[in-house]
């Protein structure tokens, strides 16, 4: 491979990364918004179906093993930092891949966003409730979201339609 070919994949790899980075840089500064601005547990109405409401996950996507007795914040630390690491090396060989590639640079960064968490407060910071009348869809955070529309991605990315690309 020469020079410029592998500059040029140098510099598409560092600027999913990047993207990553900007996702982990927005979900943490939004997290220290809610913490610094918001009361533990009490809502603030922000439209007729979404408050801002401080909690703290210790567990997994809806409060999943967050009755554990603390052994699940490593558990889950370490889960989500073995996570990162498959998905830098995915993300490097599959940077060519730009659906693929964005999705994981959005699901790459809200992973470390949560295990950052984990890491200072034992928990993952939520602050997004949405709600329809009397029913709350689980406390979030920029990061969950990132997560989800990652994994979106993959998945339109697997049931498009694909392009049969035929020799001349």
């Amino acid at each position: 491979m020469n020079s410029s070919i592998r500059l040029q994949s140098a510099r598409r790899f560092y600027g999913w990364l990047s993207l990553a980075c900007l996702v982990l840089v927005l979900d943490q500064s939004s997290k220290l918004w809610a913490q610094s601005t918001l009361q533990f547990a009490v809502p603030v109405p922000v439209t007729g179906f979404l408050n801002w409401f401080l909690i703290y996950n210790p567990g997994a996507a809806f409060s999943f093993l967050a009755n554990g007795d603390g052994w699940q914040r490593w558990f889950f630390t370490i889960l989500g930092t073995a996570a990162a690491i498959f998905m830098i090396w995915y993300l490097r060989r599959h940077q060519h891949d730009t659906l693929l590639a964005l999705a994981i640079s959005f699901i790459l960064g809200g992973a470390v966003g949560n295990v950052i968490d984990r890491l200072i407060y034992g928990a993952v910071v939520d602050f997004i409730d949405v709600y329809y009348g009397q029913w709350h869809w689980p406390a979030f955070n920029l990061a969950d979201s990132a997560i989800v529309l990652g994994a979106a991605l993959i998945i339109w990315g697997e049931i498009r339609p694909k392009r049969i690309s035929t020799p001349a």
